[in-house]
């Protein structure tokens, strides 16, 4: 079984009650919910270059803009 360090955290009564419903609701010691939870959040970050880019180009092109430079689309073949 891996390592499993510990972590401390300090909550007020009212988020730790919070907390401990939420896990109580989800079938989940706090510990668990609690993991979850970071994993949920800690890995759906966009990369510090990427957060730093976005917005860089004012002046470039909304999706429309680019989608009607390229004329009409290619006809399909029936599906099914």
């Amino acid at each position: 079984m891996p390592e499993m360090p510990q972590v401390t955290i300090y909550l007020d009564a009212e988020t730790a009650a919070k907390a401990k419903s939420a896990a109580t609701s989800a079938g989940l010691s706090q510990s668990r919910w609690i993991a979850e939870l970071i994993r949920r959040h800690a890995s759906n970050q966009w990369a510090d270059a990427v957060q730093r880019a976005a917005g860089c180009c004012p002046d470039f092109p909304d999706r429309e803009t680019l989608r009607d430079s390229l004329g009409p689309d290619t006809p399909r073949e029936p599906f099914g």
